[in-house]
C-alpha cells in the first residue's frame, strides 16, 4: 500500500492506513440527497484509471503520472471540478484510446490537487453519480465525451430483505476489520457511522480485494438490492479467506515453538546420555576417524577427508548442516578409493561362458574376446568403451552380465531409458536439501570395487530437459581421458573411473549424441536366424519356463519342427522375447492340463499349437509363380529381420504417365523414376518400342500399402518389373534381387544382406542377385546359411536384365502399342 499523506474513510476498511493521516469525512444522508438532486453536464472530460474504480459518494486519492491525465485535472480544476471517471480494461496500455476503457463509470468532483515533491500530481476525488459514455467528441489533448446518467433501480424503504443484506454487510466488514492484522479497530467506528444504505454498500464494494473487472461488474449492476447481495457474497469469501490465513499462521506458530522445545528436551538428552556413557557424536566422529586409516586413498583424497571430518567437528549437532556432512563422509567412507577385484583372463573359460549364455552372436562374442585378449597384454591399458547396438531382444543386456562372469568382475547396470536430469548422473550439489550422489557413484558403491563391469542401458533413450542434458554428462564418463578424474557433484572430488568396463546397450545410433557415439566402440548385434533361434528356444528358453512355472523337463517336451512352427508362425522379431512368451504359452498349457488332471499331448504337436496360439497370423511371405509380367521378388530388410517383397506393375492405355501406389516412402519414388527414365534412354537395347512408352501408363504396386516402405534396395527391382511389364517377358523363375541403380544404370550396394539373404532361403528362392560390391558381406555369413543359394553378382543394369529376364512370353500376354 502507498504511504499517501491523506487518506480516505474508504480505505479503512480493507486496507492498511497511516494513523497519522488527515481524514476526510464520510458522506451524510443530506450530502447523498443534494448530490442526487445535480444535473449532470452532457459533456465531460473522461479520466481513465489504472488498478482502480470508482464508486458514487466514494473518495479516492489518485496519482498523475500521463502528462494528458495531469492537463485534464488542472483543466477540470481551473473550471468546474467535475470529471467522468472510467477504468482502464488493461492496465498495460500507456496511451489509452475509445476503445480501451469500460463505457460505465463514475461522475467525480476534484476536491484537492496536491503538487508533490516528486513531480507527480496528487488529486482527491470524490464519486457523484453513475454515467454511460455515449459517444467520444475528442481525443486529444484528453478525451471527452457526451454522457447519459446510469438510473439506478433502488428498492422501497421498507424492505425486509434489503436491510437484512445491509444488516449482513456491516456485521462482515466488522468481522473482517476484527481478523486482518492491517486494518485498525477503529475503521469499525467508521462502518458503524454509515447511515446512507447505498453509500455503505458502494462504500465497502470500493475497498474489497477485488481485481478490476470484479469491481467494474459490481459498478455495472444496476439494481441497488442486486448489488448489494453480490458485494456480500465477496465479502464472504474473503472473510474465509482471512480465517484460513490466521488459522494457518497459528498452526506455524505452534510449530516453531514446538521445534524449540524439542531443542532444549534434545539437548537435555544428550548431556544424560554422555553421562550415562551412551555414544555422544564425538564418539561417532571418532569412529569415521577411525575407518578412516583403513582407506587405500591417495594423500590429496585423505588431507581433504580430514578437513571435512574437522568441519563436522565444529558444526553444532542440532543444526541441518551437521546431517548433511555427516552423510557426505559416510559416502566417503563407503566409496571403494582404489579397491579392485583381480581380473581373470583365462580367455577359454571366457569364451565358454559366452557361449554357454549366448548362442550364435559370433562375431559379437569374438569381438569381446579380442578387447579381453588387450586387457590380458596390457595390464596396466585402460578399459574399452563398448556399445552393444541391435534390435530389442537379443541379448545386449546379458552380454554384460557375461563378460563380468568371464573376467571375474563385480556387474552393476543402470538404465537410463527416459532419464532427463544431468543430476542424475552428476549428482548434486551437497548444500542441497535431499541432496545425493549421481547414479554412476552411487552403482560404484553398491559394486564395492573400482573396476565392475558397468552396463549403461538404453543409452539411445536418454533425453534432454530444463534440468541439463544427461548425456553431454556422459561424455566425461565415457572418454578414457577424462573419466580417471570424474567430477560429482555431490563428491566435490575427481573419483578414477578409468578401470571400470563400460558396456552401453542401445536400440538405435540416430538418436546418440554424435560427441557420445564417437567415443564407444560400436559392435552391431543383428539378431538372431530362424535357426538359431530354433536353438536358443531349445537350449535357454523352454528349460527356463519349465523351471519357472514348476514343471520338469519330462512334463513337455517341444523338438526343433514344431518350435520353428512357433518362429515363423508366431513371432516376427529379432531378439527371442516374443518368442519366450508363446513358449511360456504352450507351458502353461501344460501346466494347467497337469493342475487339473487331464490328459495332454507330452510330446507337442502341431494340432497342439494350433489349440494353444491359435492359427499362425505372420507366416512369412513364399515365392509366387512368373506367370504374370512385372512381378519382381525384391529382398528388403526390417527392424524385425529379413523379408521379401513383391514389386508389381502393369501398363493401361494412355499418355506415358506413370503412378505409385503401396504407401512408398521418397526414396523409393525415386528410385521408380530413375529406373522409369533409364527404360526410356535405353528402350532399344531393352527392345522396347519407344511409341508403348508414350501410348502407355505405367503402374508401379508394391502390396501390403498399410505398412510403410523406403529405401533404395528396390531399385533394380522396380527396373526389371518395368522391363518384364513393357516387353511382356517372364521374370526368371525363384529369383531375387536387391540393389540401388543410378540414372546411368549402375547398380550400387545395400545394406542388410545377411537378413536379406535368410528371408531369400526362407521363402524357398533358389538365386540372388546382388551388387558386386556386396559379395564381402556374403563372405561373413556362415556357409551352412548359404546352401542352395546361387549369387549372381552384377555391376550394371543391363547384367540384371539378361540375368532376370528370359526371352519368353508370359501366358495371355499383352500387346503393346
Amino acid at each position: 500500500m502507498s504511504n499517501q499523506k491523506i487518506i480516505t474513510f474508504d480505505n479503512l476498511s480493507l486496507q492498511e492506513i497511516n494513523t497519522d493521516a488527515e481524514l476526510i469525512p464520510l458522506l451524510t444522508p443530506e450530502d447523498e440527497e443534494e448530490m442526487n438532486k445535480e444535473e449532470l453536464p452532457s459533456d465531460l472530460p473522461i479520466l481513465s484509471l489504472r488498478n482502480m474504480v470508482l464508486f458514487p459518494g466514494v473518495v479516492i486519492p489518485i496519482t498523475a503520472g500521463r502528462d494528458k491525465s495531469i492537463k485534464l485535472i488542472n483543466d477540470a480544476n481551473a473550471s468546474g471540478k467535475v470529471i467522468g471517471v472510467v477504468a482502464q480494461i488493461d492496465e498495460n496500455i500507456e496511451e489509452p484510446t475509445p476503445n480501451d476503457v469500460y463505457k460505465i463509470g463514475t461522475v467525480a468532483r476534484i476536491i484537492r490537487v496536491l503538487k508533490m515533491p516528486d513531480g507527480n500530481t496528487t488529486v482527491i476525488l470524490q464519486g457523484k453519480k453513475r454515467f454511460e459514455i455515449d459517444t467520444f467528441t475528442q481525443e486529444e489533448p484528453y478525451m471527452k465525451a457526451t454522457i447519459k446518467e446510469v438510473a439506478e433501480d433502488r428498492p422501497e424503504n421498507n424492505d425486509i430483505e434489503f436491510n437484512s443484506i445491509v444488516d449482513s454487510i456491516k456485521e462482515l466488514a466488522i468481522e473482517i476489520i476484527k481478523e486482518s492484522p492491517n486494518i485498525p479497530s477503529e475503521a469499525t467506528f467508521a462502518i458503524k457511522n454509515i447511515e446512507s444504505n447505498p453509500f455503505l454498500i458502494n462504500f465497502v464494494s470500493s475497498n474489497m480485494n477485488l481485481s478490476v473487472i470484479e469491481k467494474q461488474n459490481l459498478l455495472s449492476i444496476h439494481n441497488l438490492k442486486e448489488r448489494a447481495m453480490e458485494t456480500l457474497r465477496f465479502m464472504n469469501l474473503e472473510l474465509q479467506k482471512l480465517e484460513l490465513k490466521n488459522d494457518i499462521q497459528s498452526k506455524v506458530r505452534f510449530d516453531l515453538d514446538q521445534q524449540q522445545r524439542e531443542y532444549f528436551l534434545q539437548q537435555q538428552m544428550k548431556t544424560i546420555q554422555e553421562e550415562l556413557g551412551g555414544v555422544s557424536h564425538d564418539a561417532e566422529i571418532e569412529e569415521m576417524r577411525e575407518k578412516a586409516k583403513f582407506k587405500k586413498w591417495d594423500e590429496k583424497t585423505g588431507t581433504h577427508f580430514d578437513k571435512e571430518l574437522s568441519k563436522l567437528q565444529r558444526t553444532n549437532p542440532n543444526s541441518p548442516d551437521f546431517g548433511i556432512q555427516r552423510n557426505y563422509l559416510e559416502l566417503f567412507l563407503e566409496l571403494p578409493w582404489n579397491e579392485f577385484t583381480k581380473d581373470n583372463f583365462d580367455l577359454k573359460r571366457a569364451q565358454k561362458i559366452l557361449d554357454r549364455d549366448h548362442h550364435g552372436l559370433d562375431d559379437v562374442k569374438k569381438r569381446i574376446i579380442e578387447h579381453l585378449a588387450v586387457l590380458k597384454l596390457r595390464n596396466d591399458m585402460k578399459s574399452p568403451i563398448i556399445c552393444l547396438y541391435g534390435p530389442p531382444g537379443v541379448g545386449k543386456t546379458s552380454i554384460g552380465r557375461s563378460v563380468a562372469e568371464a573376467l571375474g568382475r563385480e556387474y552393476v547396470r543402470i538404465s537410463l531409458g527416459g532419464l532427463r536430469d544431468e543430476a542424475e548422473i552428476r549428482g548434486h550439489r551437497k548444500t542441497y536439501i535431499g541432496a545425493m550422489p549421481g547414479r554412476i557413484i552411487q552403482s560404484i558403491k553398491k559394486a564395492k570395487t573400482s573396476n565392475p563391469v558397468f552396463v549403461l542401458d538404453e543409452i539411445d533413450k536418454l533425453s534432454s530437459s530444463h534440468n541439463g542434458d544427461p548425456s553431454s554428462a556422459l561424455l566425461e564418463v565415457l572418454d578414457p581421458e577424462q573419466n580417471s578424474e570424474f567430477h560429482d557433484n555431490f563428491l566435490e572430488m575427481g573419483y578414477d573411473l578409468s578401470k571400470v568396463m563400460f558396456i552401453a546397450t542401445s536400440n538405435s545410433l540416430s538418436t546418440i549424441q554424435p560427441a557420445l557415439r564417437d567415443r564407444m566402440e560400436i559392435i552391431n548385434m543383428s539378431g538372431y536366424t530362424i535357426e538359431e533361434k530354433v536353438e536358443i528356444a531349445k537350449k535357454h528358453l523352454l528349460p527356463k519356463q519349465l523351471k519357472e512355472h514348476g514343471l520338469k523337463p519330462t512334463n513337455l517336451q517341444i523338438d526343433k519342427k514344431h518350435l520353428e512352427k512357433i518362429v515363423v508362425g508366431y513371432t516376427r522379431e529379432s531378439g527371442v522375447r516374443g518368442l519366450e512368451k508363446k513358449i511360456a504359452q504352450m507351458v502353461r498349457n501344460a501346466a494347467k492340463s497337469i493342475a487339473m488332471e487331464e490328459e495332454y499331448n507330452v510330446k507337442v504337436r502341431t494340432e497342439d499349437i494350433i489349440n494353444v496360439l491359435k492359427s499362425p497370423r505372420l507366416e512369412r511371405d513364399k515365392y509366387e509363380n512368373n506367370d504374370v509380367a512385372g512381378v519382381v521378388t525384391g529382398l528388403a530388410w526390417t527392424s524385425v529381420g529379413g523379408d521379401i517383397l513383391f514389386i508389381e506393375s502393369s501398363t493401361s492405355k494412355g499418355k506415358g504417365t506413370m503412378s505409385m501406389t503401396g504407401n512408398l516412402g521418397t526414396v523409393m519414388k525415386e528410385s521408380v523414376t530413375i529406373a522409369l527414365e533409364y527404360i526410356r534412354s535405353n528402350a532399344e537395347s531393352l527392345s522396347i518400342a519407344p511409341e508403348v512408352l508414350t501410348t502407355n501408363n505405367i503402374h508401379i504396386h508394391v502390396p501390403s500399402g498399410a505398412t510403410p516402405k523406403d529405401g533404395p534396395s528396390a531399385g533394380i527391382a522396380m527396373l526389371t518389373s518395368m522391363v518384364s511389364t513393357f516387353t511382356q517377358k517372364k521374370v526368371k523363375k525363384g529369383l531375387a534381387m536387391t540393389g540401388e541403380i543410378t540414372l546411368r544404370g549402375k547398380v550400387l550396394p545395400v545394406g542388410g544382406i545377411k537378413e536379406k539373404i535368410l528371408a531369400a532361403k526362407r521363402a524357398n528362392i533358389k538365386e540372388i542377385i546382388l551388387c558386386k560390391e556386396n559379395k564381402s558381406d556374403i563372405d561373413e555369413i556362415n556357409p551352412n546359411y548359404l546352401k542352395g543359394l546361387t549369387f549372381h553378382y552384377v555391376d550394371k543394369m543391363s547384367e540384371v536384365i539378361d540375368i532376370a529376364i528370359i526371352n519368353q512370353k508370359v501366358k495371355n500376354a499383352k500387346k503393346l502399342s
